[in-house]
């Protein structure tokens, strides 16, 4: 029988969801299932009021389809949910192929509704829970053998959409097979990291994330640091996300942070920091005045909108008085901000002399004894807690691949000598020459396993590339900022590390290096990087120095240089796929709209946002906007509609909010690419589609002669449009100077009539129009406000 379940996990297909519960959560978790294109039942409560049986869902839907960031990738994807109610509804989960219950946390409701659910489920549908921490034996007590076997907790982090990590924790009974597929399934549909946890207070994530951030908590007063000095300490500096502790805090809701971390006291009585989870006075005195964060609009951060620019206040915790935030100053915080590699940074500020120093040590050393002493309590393996922490927690780094890059010998007799007790088998494992919890051998991660004493390979689904497990042989060229890997089957992949993956002189030497090894012995090339974003384009200070210092022929070069790498892209004679992730802007934009095939991730944000900084795109973009406007233009179109549209894309930097939407801006092509919601599965899927164009004889594309350009008949209607929005107020003197110059490189120039002119031509127009551009001022005075201050100027 065992067998038999098995092999039906293999072949059972999720085409139809049902999620009860449509507040917060369950509305969207609603929405992300619809994302990965499934059939959605969205079911509440009966309205206490109104004709609208369907009142409570449907609105519940309506705020989260209205809220920013949207939880859906595209508008219509929302016609895939159906709203309804527990008391008509109910009946139709049997025709779904799993069921979601998401009810309000407390433990007789969510066992009613599952009692209602038994009378209506199909035996063999997949029941799971999402919950926050409530036993998950104790949610299916009384449920019949067949519930219980395909019944375990799912909890999805908020938002859903944004936060990977998708937490798996099986009941007493729950069928191993069912726990192999939904990880599998999430990870490879949902786009999850899915990590299976044991059913413990609050599980795995929130058991360490809370953990850390009380002690933080703590630690604030002991040191006597401000808010703000923390969060400064606690950011992007040690691989953690810009809301670093405290906005983190307001994020979330201090009452739900206070109600975990409460939690975990009431019910860990064998936790050894227990009394690290009790709520400080001033915490407590906050939750009382109902200082709750964003959702009350105060907590550790104030919006005074008495200000004129709403200046943000933090809360100074003796007096619970906001105050203006002083710019933290630490010699170790100037000290990381010239060192690129996370891990190298982690180990300087470790080693601090000052304050800072001092507090990444207590910080460090606190959180190693702890996630050692979860070992085996929440997770037999370590690199599942790791995985939490960085999916559901943002940190790039988890606390034992931290400990890593610190020495975790080092970090374990510090700990020591403050008083902190580390697990025993942190000690048994120095002690056997074990000196790190992670290594690599034979192309394989593998970590420690204190039950075996020895190391085990980090398990992968079938078929995943992850370039940190290649072998060093592996490498085929590389220099500072540039590693080309062989992926094996013929297939290269290039992909560079800089500050924001900019594209300098060495990205570029390493981009056409790539094309140049694949043309010669390999069958095509991925352009992929495996940071936390793809690229946010050209390295604006050098084309400011370049321009400042009227080095005209040398920006003309660099110029002309990175528009033959794009073209290299598209006319080289093996097929290039790129595939992004995440921030993709300007030149990288450029870059991907030249490949042969895009698979971009579903979390990709492109666009051509050059205007903001005074110049037009000039590595190709507003040459492919081009071409792309005239293979749109059929016969009966109203040209302008279709001009305004390409031509706004770029004037007003529009950039996608997911993959999805690239195509509606024209960046991503209909039919041809593709949008993968799977960052785990993207590299791999990448290689099978340059393998395939290859397979199908590829053969290299020649430059265009045939682009339709509008010339003069458009041109007018560019320049009476720009001029009236400027006449409006609309856009300044400078905005109508560049709009009016996009519009003549879209339109092919001064033109008599529509022409069909080549690539190279519309090449040279751009680049000529980049550089007439970078020798205005106020070009000048934006680019230096991007590198200056990170913000764009209107001027």
């Amino acid at each position: 029988m065992r067998q038999q379940t098995e092999k039906d996990m293999t072949k059972r297909t999720i085409n139809k969801v049902a999620v009860l519960g449509s507040g917060v959560m369950g509305s969207r978790i609603a929405c992300h299932f619809a994302n990965a294109g499934c059939e959605v039942l969205l079911l509440d409560i009966l309205p206490k009021e109104g004709n609208d049986r369907n009142a409570i869902a449907g609105g519940h839907l309506a705020e989260a389809l209205k809220s920013n960031p949207s939880p859906i990738y595209e508008k219509h994807f929302a016609k895939r949910i159906t709203t309804g109610n527990f008391d008509d509804d109910l009946p139709k989960i049997k025709d779904c192929d799993w069921v979601i219950e998401v009810v309000v946390e407390r433990l007789d409701i969510k066992q009613q509704v599952l009692a209602n659910v038994e009378k209506y489920r199909k035996p063999g549908t997949l029941i799971t829970t999402n919950t926050s921490g409530i036993p998950i034996h104790a949610i299916a007590d009384g449920r019949s053998e067949d519930f219980q076997t395909h019944f375990l907790g799912t909890h999805f982090f908020n938002p859903p959409r944004y936060l990977p990590l998708l937490e798996l924790i099986p009941g007493p009974k729950t069928d191993p097979a069912v726990v192999e597929f939904l990880e599998e399934y999430g990870q490879r549909v949902l786009g999850k990291n899915t990590v299976v946890c044991k059913d413990t207070p609050a599980f795995v994530a929130n058991r360490i994330g809370v953990f850390g951030i009380m002690d933080i908590f703590h630690l604030i007063t002991d040191m006597s640091l401000s808010v703000e000095e923390v969060d400064r300490l606690t950011g992007p500096v040690i691989g953690h996300p810009k809301s670093a502790t405290f906005r983190t805090a307001d994020v979330v809701g201090l009452d739900t942070l206070v109600h975990v971390a409460k939690g975990v006291h009431d019910n860990c009585p064998n936790d050894e920091r227990k009394a690290l989870f009790a709520i400080p006075p001033y915490l407590q005195q906050m939750v009382e005045k109902n200082m709750l964060g964003s959702k009350t609009g105060k907590g550790f951060f104030f919006k005074d909108r008495s200000t004129p620019k709403g200046e943000i206040l933090s809360l100074d915790l003796k007096t619970l008085e906001y105050k203006p935030q002083v710019k933290p100053k630490f010699a170790t915080l100037d000290a990381a901000k010239k060192v690129d590699s996370l891990r190298e940074r982690l180990k300087l500020v470790y080693n601090g002399t000052d304050k800072a120093g001092e507090f990444y040590r207590r910080s460090f050393n606190s959180l190693l004894a702890y996630v050692s002493n979860r070992v085996p309590e929440i997770s037999d393996d370590l690199y599942k807690i790791d995985d939490g922490m960085r999916a559901g927690f943002g940190w790039e780094l988890g606390p034992f691949e931290s400990c890593d890059a610190i020495g975790v010998e080092d970090a374990l007799r510090r700990a020591q000598g403050s008083g902190l007790v580390v697990a025993p088998w942190v000690e048994e494992m120095i002690a056997a020459g074990h000196t790190s919890f992670y290594k690599t051998e034979d192309g394989k991660r593998l970590y420690y396993d204190p039950a075996s004493k020895g190391y085990k390979a980090v398990p992968r689904a079938e078929g995943l590339i992850v370039l940190a497990d290649l072998p060093e042989s592996s490498v085929v060229w590389k220099n500072k900022a540039v590693t080309v890997h062989d992926l094996g089957d013929g297939i290269l992949q290039v992909g560079w590390t800089t500050k924001m993956n900019t594209f300098g002189a060495e990205v570029i030497q390493g981009l056409n290096k790539a094309v140049d090894i694949a043309e010669e012995s390999y069958k095509g090339l991925v352009v992929y990087n495996d940071g936390p974003l793809f690229s946010a384009g050209a390295d604006v200070g050098m084309i400011f120095m370049m321009a400042v210092e009227q080095e005209y022929e040398d920006l003309d070069m660099a110029v002309r240089t990175f528009q033959r790498t794009t073209m290299r892209m598209r006319h080289s004679s093996i097929p290039v796929v790129a595939a992004p992730h995440q921030l993709c802007l300007g030149g990288g934009t450029e870059l991907c709209m030249h490949a042969d095939k895009v698979v971009a991730h579903a979390e990709t944000y492109m666009g051509l946002v050059e205007f903001g900084v005074g110049v037009i795109p000039g590595g190709g973009g507003t040459k492919e906007f081009a071409a792309r406007l005239g293979d749109e233009l059929h016969e009966g179109d109203i040209r302008s509609n279709r001009l305004r549209h390409r031509l706004l894309t770029i004037a007003q930097a529009k950039v996608s909010t997911s993959g999805q939407e690239a195509f509606d801006l024209g960046y991503l092509r209909p039919g041809q690419d593709e949008v993968i919601v799977s960052r785990a599965h993207q590299l791999a899927y990448a290689k099978q589609c340059a393998l395939a164009l290859w397979n199908k004889g590829y053969t290299k594309p020649p430059m265009r002669k045939d682009v339709k350009v509008l010339g003069q008949d458009a041109l007018g209607v560019v320049y009476s449009g720009a001029s009236n929005m400027h006449s409006g107020n609309y856009i300044s003197e400078h905005d109508q100077l560049i709009s009016e110059k996009l519009g003549y490189v879209l339109c092919g120039g001064d033109l008599s009539e529509i022409s069909e002119v080549s690539e190279q031509y519309l090449l040279d127009l751009e680049r000529k129009t980049f550089l007439e551009l970078c020798m205005q001022r106020k070009t000048l005075e934006r680019l230096q406000s991007i590198i200056t201050s990170g913000k764009v100027l209107r001027n």
